[in-house]
């Protein structure tokens, strides 16, 4: 089902969901869900997220990207700037828009 929603620049979300670490550098993409918590851990880390604003519907951008399984993900949300743990990030889904794969492309 291929999502109506568009943004004030014109960018809209592809169909493709993919964990929030999975992104390149300078990618954008739109939060679509949570995961749900798996270990006991997880449920405290996913309250977190929440509450410093990883909302579904919001849209992030990749800063630095995680180059490996310790390495933090840079990530920005508005004018925040957030450093996940790759297990955290791993937590979002997000849908890249396309305009972020035309300019990486």
């Amino acid at each position: 089902m291929a999502s109506e929603f568009s943004f004030s620049d014109g960018s809209r979300p592809i169909n493709d969901v993919l964990p929030l670490h999975a992104l390149a550098r300078g990618a954008q993409a739109v939060i679509e869900r949570l995961r749900q918590p798996v270990h006991d851990g997880d449920r405290e880390v996913l309250l977190r997220l929440l509450e410093i604003g990883f909302l579904p519907g919001e849209v992030v951008r990749v800063i630095a990207p995680s180059t490996g399984a310790s390495k933090p993900v840079a990530v920005r949300i508005g004018q925040a700037t957030f450093a996940l743990r790759a297990h955290e990030a791993a937590l979002i889904e997000v849908r890249p828009l396309r305009t972020s794969l035309e300019k990486t492309a």
